[in-house]
This record gives structure tokens, sequence and C-alpha cells, in this order.
């Protein structure tokens, strides 16, 4: 993690207090003086404030279920943060590990881990989302087997990755995908002539939404490793 964000994980320092530190050249990484805020260290790194040396504080691992018109960042824009559901101090040394639109609701997972959050967010890994999908019209036959194949979406070289579709109700869907692009439902099922009237997330990986609107738990220790393995 960067320099400042362990100075914060390991003090009561803000983040601008953190910065204004590292460049008075008051913090050391392994006996050497450091003031450049965004180096990256390692939490096994021998790192010093003033002398003193600092161990970070265990790292939260968070489900949160995202109400209707709320932001998917760390302050208030047009809708309010999502962050605002959390009532726990030092909110602001969280980030969210991948984003909801607005007008998208359900499972979202934050950390203050960034090694582990990239686990959840990178294509690589597959790590798979499923959503719950309102359409404006009912599905058609071979809407399956075209998501399954991957699409073309407009603006992307590439195809989507392959995809599974299951039919719940002729205009309410489960969809399964496992990459995060721009938009991805919403244009997946604009690309086939549909539209998405309501969306929402209910599966990350093995985690599984089980809280009300609004409303947060820590994960279980099953439910974090779920994603160290990916």
């Amino acid at each position: 993690m960067r320099l400042d964000k362990f100075l914060c994980k390991s003090t009561e320092l803000t983040r601008s207090e953190a910065v204004a530190s590292i460049e008075a050249a008051e913090v050391s990484v392994n006996g050497e003086v450091v003031t450049d805020s965004a180096v990256q260290v390692h939490e096994n790194n021998n790192i010093t404030l003033n002398g003193q040396v600092l161990t970070a504080r265990a790292s939260r691992y968070i489900m949160v279920h995202k109400p209707l018109n709320t932001l998917s960042s760390n302050v208030d824009g047009d809708y309010p943060s999502v962050m605002n559901c959390l009532d726990m101090e030092k909110v602001c040394d969280l980030h969210i590990a991948g984003r909801l639109d607005a007008d998208t609701t359900g499972l979202v997972l934050i950390t203050d881990d960034g090694r582990w959050s990239f686990n959840i967010i990178n294509p690589k890994y597959h790590c798979e989302k499923v959503y719950r999908v309102s359409l404006r019209d009912p599905i058609t036959a071979d809407i399956a087997q075209k998501f399954a194949r991957g699409m073309q979406l407009q603006g992307e070289a590439s195809l989507t990755r392959p995809a599974k579709l299951e039919e719940l109700e002729p205009k309410e869907v489960l969809l399964t995908i496992t990459e995060g692009r721009y938009h991805q439902v919403k244009r997946m099922f604009a690309a086939v002539g549909n539209r998405v009237n309501a969306l929402h997330r209910q599966q990350i990986g093995d985690v599984t939404l089980d809280i009300d609107v609004g409303r947060w738990r820590h994960l279980t220790a099953a439910e974090i490793n779920s994603f160290s393995d990916n």
C-alpha cells in the first residue's frame, strides 16, 4: 500500500497530516528516510514515525446492501454516498471493491485491503458477479446462447466474456458475469434490443447478500478467504 495510507492505518493521522509528516522527513522505511508519500510499502516492512515503530491495524472487510440512488464513492455527489451506511470510524480509509451505478441496488464489498479487492475487480481472476435483472421486454429463446458466446458491445474492441443467463420470469433473469465493463449489464441487453428497468447485485464470488437494504456487516473469515484463492 502507499506509505501515506499505511500511516493512516497505523496512527490517528489524517491523510493530509500523514503526507506532511512524510514530506518533513519524519518517516523511515527499513532504516531509510522516505519523503515520497506514494512509495509502496508492505505491512512487514519496518516503518517508523519519529523513531516509533508503527503497526497497521487489522484490515476491514465489509458487506453493504446498497440502496437505490446512492453513489459508489467515498463522498456525496448528485446522490449520497453508500459510505453513509457505515457507522464506524475512519470510513475515509475504505474503498469499494466493485462499484455499482447509482440506480443499481445490492451487494457492495468495502475494504481497506487493496490486494484483496484487486482479486475481486481484476477480470483475469474470473470472479463471478450475479445480478437480478428486471427487463422491459420478455427475453427470447436465443438470448442465453448469445450471452454464453460473448457479445460485441458498441465501442468495444473485444467480445464480453461468456455470461450465464437464467430465466426466472419472462421479464426477470439472473445474469452471471466475470468482468465489470462500463454499464455492462445494461449494454448487453441493449445490444439485443431490450432494456434494463431494474438491476440488483445479489452475489460476488461465494459471498451472497443476506442483510436488509442500507445495512452492513463484517464478512466472516471464510468469506474473506474465499477471494484469496482466485
